[in-house]
């Protein structure tokens, strides 16, 4: 499996910087049939064909993803569309 590790700082306090992963969850959900779920300070999400989560920690936000057969032709973009987002949210 192809992997995805991305470190993102970021400056927002913990409750809004938890909204703001909400937002991403919810249209996570929505675009790609995702499941998401809390555990403590970790966002998980999964989908036939990945698994991943989102640590939440003060000034930084940790992704990491485990890409199935079809989706690790893709690595690239996705990766890159994952940093697009963190930018805009987290920036």
């Amino acid at each position: 499996m192809a992997g995805i590790d991305i470190s993102h700082s970021h400056a927002l306090p913990p409750q809004r910087a938890r909204a703001a992963l909400d937002d991403v969850a919810a249209k996570l959900a929505q675009r790609f049939d995702m499941r998401t779920a809390w555990d403590g300070d970790r966002l998980t999400f999964s989908r036939s064909g990945v698994d991943g989560a989102i640590d939440m920690q003060p000034g930084l936000l940790h992704v990491t993803a485990k890409l199935g057969f079809l989706l690790a032709a893709m690595r690239g973009p996705i990766e890159a569309e994952i940093r697009r987002v963190l930018d805009e949210k987290f920036s």
